[in-house]
């Protein structure tokens, strides 16, 4: 009998905890192998079309930068209507979202709390096309009523798209509210504070994680969206955003129309890029919130106190 076999014999847990800790592994690798084989598959298709004439076309950088001329075959006014969409969607649906998880999680009682909490989780599971249909009923709407020369802009693109992500960003920070200790709670009433001093000096900045967490996940669905665009203001060839009532194109419109609509290799190779560059965005996103986080730590010094 070797060793091994006796130590197993002498602790007959061990074998099922190395069993548990194979099957971890096994599910990890399952989670993880998929998507780098997507990523790679996407580096593949989409080497050949990486460089400035995927952005620019044969328009140079800077004058396609600077709005001097126009770019008809390069994804750079996409890149911009995407990343203008996605902050103005952010503007609206961060600060609105923050502040009904605040008031959801900590200030919302009995029935009330209750009743929120299931608008919230409705809202959450509604699809996408159904608000790019409300986004564009009401401007059938207002064109009816008030404002007859009211259409599709990326004022509305924005507003819809944030009405989509907004229960996201409430459920996340209600969460990691509800998560805190109730010590965490009484701190502040404890050393005399105010409540709104106790919500953004102790509880906020004690569940940043949790709310950064469903921020990220939240403008990431607000980069990659089409549905919600597709019916509100993305059209093809609309250049760079002319302001906030005017057309716009964004990225993952270009990639599902060139997919669909492509008529030889190169355009779909260019949509390859598209979907990479697309990609790469939002891992920027995720480490723009990763270095909010850090800022906010060190705002509160939450490194000192650990």
């Amino acid at each position: 009998m070797t060793a091994q076999s006796r130590a197993d014999r002498a602790a007959p847990g061990r074998g099922l905890e190395r069993a548990a800790r194979m099957a971890s592994w096994g599910c990890a690798l399952a989670a993880t192998l998929p998507v780098a084989f997507l990523v790679g598959y996407l580096v593949y298709e989409a080497g050949p079309a990486l460089g400035g004439d995927l952005f620019f076309g044969d328009v140079p950088a800077l004058a396609a930068i600077l709005a001097r001329r126009p770019v008809w075959d390069g994804i750079w006014p996409a890149c911009a209507g995407t990343l203008a969409l996605v902050a103005l969607t952010s503007a609206m649906a961060v600060p609105l979202g923050v502040a009904g998880g605040i008031s959801l999680s900590l200030f919302a009682r009995g029935r009330l709390r209750r009743l929120l909490r299931l608008g919230v989780d409705v809202l959450a599971g509604i699809p996408s096309i159904l608000m790019g249909l409300f986004g564009f009923a009401l401007i059938l709407f207002l064109r009816r009523t008030f404002l007859p020369q009211a259409n599709t802009c990326l004022l509305l693109a924005a507003a819809s798209m944030a009405l989509l992500i907004l229960p996201y960003v409430v459920g996340a920070t209600a969460g990691a509210l509800d998560a805190l200790p109730d010590a965490m709670r009484l701190l502040g009433p404890s050393l005399g504070l105010s409540t709104w001093r106790t919500v953004a000096g102790v509880l906020v900045p004690e569940a940043r994680r949790g709310i950064f967490g469903g921020v990220i996940l939240a403008v990431g669905r607000a980069c990659e969206d089409t549905a919600v665009i597709l019916m509100t203001g993305v059209v093809v060839g609309a250049g760079l955003p002319s302001g906030l009532f005017g057309k716009f194109e964004a990225l993952p419109f270009y990639i599902y129309y060139t997919s669909a609509q492509y008529q030889t290799p190169d355009e779909l190779t260019r949509a390859y890029g598209a979907a990479l560059v697309l990609l790469c965005l939002a891992v920027g996103l995720f480490i723009c919130a990763r270095a909010g986080s850090r800022l906010v730590e060190g705002r509160y010094g939450m490194e000192e106190m650990r």
